[in-house]
């Protein structure tokens, strides 16, 4: 028996995910929304909170804030509440509303960031704010994603001790994860180099991202992608890149759905089609292990990827300006 739901991080379930088209694939799923608040961000929200509070980092007294675009604040605010600490958490109008009331309900003070900043996102704008409340506050831990080495250290502790441990005969030849914020692939990278060399780790990044180097444009999933790209993925291991458009993911959420009893988030359906993409013209004569990190469940997309109008609208926001763009070529 455990004291508080909060404290059952991690030792998630692994699947095998069958690929008809390649019987030499042995996919297997993390599905990190078995997590306690639905996602892999308790990993480190989990681990961040322990180890301040454990060195003094911080106190009682001490006010948490983070940007974040939903699953981070949610489970910052679980976290930060348990150990009767103020949070701010700063998000933006893309945030899904599920998770906003997520994060209210914990308690959390919540600023939301509306103006888009120079790339059409607002992830600039939230860093700022979050910059802004630091200089007029005394007491204050900026918890930074984006840069806290605390973040990787988390996954490599427990995210990638897992799944080198898990992997099958204990042949690990393809990882595969989205990336955001960065420090799930970061830590986990770290862990899986060390133990698996040989392994090729695939990072899966969204169009409209511009976290390795390509050009950005309006993105409507969150949980993957970036108007950045975060300077803790200078520590990441990262072999291969491999590029999904947000059309693909809605198609692959689906799939997961109807063809594995998955109700899965954004990024897994961004994942899940890169494996598909990545090994659809390759030869695959003998037996291949690929691991994937599926990061937060469906519910939360339940009033976008999941529903028919939603998708309609992106779909036709993607046609128009693909047209556009053909035509100013």
């Amino acid at each position: 028996m455990i004291n508080n739901i909060l404290n059952k991080v991690g030792n998630t379930p692994l699947i095998p995910l069958k690929i008809q088209e390649s019987p030499n694939l042995n996919v297997f799923a993390k599905l990190e929304f078995y997590n306690p608040t639905g996602s892999v961000k308790d990993r480190a929200a989990c681990y961040i909170m322990n180890r301040l509070l454990n060195e003094r980092v911080i106190n009682k007294n001490t006010t948490i804030i983070e940007s974040s675009s939903g699953n981070f604040g949610v489970a910052l605010s679980a976290y930060a509440r348990m150990h009767g600490l103020k949070f701010i958490c700063v998000i933006d109008k893309n945030t899904l509303p599920v998770n906003e009331m997520l994060i209210r309900l914990q308690g959390a003070e919540v600023i939301c960031i509306t103006e888009p900043d120079e790339f059409g996102g607002y992830l600039m704008n939230r860093l700022k704010k979050v910059r802004e409340i630091i200089d007029n506050t005394d007491n204050i831990y900026w918890v930074n994603q984006y840069g806290n080495p605390l973040n990787a250290q988390a996954y490599y502790n427990s995210l990638g001790k897992e799944i080198c441990l898990e992997i099958p005969r204990q042949k690990l030849d393809y990882l595969f994860m989205g990336v955001s914020s960065g420090g799930t692939i970061t830590g986990v990278s770290q862990m899986v180099k060390r133990k698996h060399p040989e392994a090729t780790i695939v990072a899966v990044d969204v169009e409209g991202s511009v976290i390795f180097g390509r050009e950005a444009s309006k993105r409507f999933i969150p949980g993957i992608g970036s108007s950045i790209r975060p300077k803790i993925l200078d520590d990441a291991f990262i072999d291969e890149i491999e590029f999904v458009s947000e059309k693909d993911t809605i198609t692959s959420c689906r799939e997961l759905l109807e063809k594995h009893n998955l109700y899965a988030g954004g990024s897994a359906g961004s994942v899940y089609q890169a494996v598909k993409q990545y090994f659809q013209n390759k030869a695959i004569n003998n037996p291949v292990n690929v691991m994937c990190v599926f990061a937060d469940r469906g519910e939360r997309y339940i009033s976008t990827i999941y529903n028919d109008d939603w998708c309609r609208m992106v779909q036709e926001y993607v046609e128009r300006n693909h047209s556009k763009a053909s035509v100013s070529v």
